[in-house]
């Protein structure tokens, strides 16, 4: 199945806003798209913010209990929730909603919730669903201090699981970077070389963010590189 794991060094990094870049640049290349968020914390009343987002922008009309078929109250990590509200976080559902939607679309985008080494449950972890979902992550980064240290982690938390990743995006969610910030965030470019395929500047809205600045580039080149073994990914509706 071809897709890609948005995934992020931290929680409140962007990952929804460069998942939503994607699936606006992805719907507008004509791929058949498919989104999911597998679980969702700190759910309000009106449901799941960041998969009814996902579901705007790749403008599909599918199930939001496949769309996100775990949802926690408590914005914590999915472990925590599912012992705080006594409901277990289970792969099954996850897997089952994956494999209805992988069915009717050429092409997934699959945003995870938090960072990779945050607990699922008692033995998994984001990068374990990554991985189990088969799936290459696209790490999204923050661009204030500490992203080095996390973004190279989190990169060599992927290599040592054997993930593909599609590169890294930098995401400045926390706003305009301060002096010590900017130099520090020109030393992940440079060690990041060309793994970095995207930056987003601040925005005041994130669902006008353009596709490009979220790697738009480096994902349609994995969408043709899978249409080039027959399945027809890009597909002009």
């Amino acid at each position: 199945m071809a897709g890609i794991f948005v995934s992020g060094t931290d929680t409140g990094v962007g990952k929804t806003v460069v998942a939503c870049a994607l699936a606006r640049g992805l719907r507008s290349s004509g791929v058949d798209l498919g989104v999911m968020k597998p679980v969702e914390t700190g759910v309000p009343e009106s449901g799941p913010q960041d998969a009814q987002a996902l579901v705007r922008a790749a403008g599909v009309s599918d199930p939001l209990e496949l769309v996100c078929p775990l949802q926690y109250l408590m914005p914590a990590a999915p472990a925590a929730c599912a012992i705080d509200e006594d409901f277990p976080a289970s792969l099954a559902p996850i897997m089952l909603a994956y494999h209805a939607l992988a069915i009717q679309h050429d092409f997934m985008l699959v945003e995870g919730a938090g960072g990779l080494l945050v607990p699922f449950d008692e033995k998994t972890t984001m990068v374990d669903l990554a991985a189990r979902l088969e799936l290459p992550v696209l790490l999204v980064a923050r661009a204030s201090l500490g992203t080095i240290n996390h973004t190279l982690l989190s990169l060599e938390a992927c290599e040592a699981r054997g993930l593909d990743v599609v590169g890294v995006v930098v995401s400045h969610a926390t706003g305009p970077l301060s002096r010590a910030d900017a130099r520090n965030l020109d030393v992940l470019r440079e060690r990041l070389g060309g793994q970095l395929i995207g930056e987003i500047e601040p925005a005041e809205d994130p669902e006008q963010v353009e596709p490009a600045r979220a790697g738009l580039a480096a994902v349609l080149a994995r969408v043709r590189s899978s249409a080039a073994g027959g399945e027809g990914i890009l597909s002009r509706r």
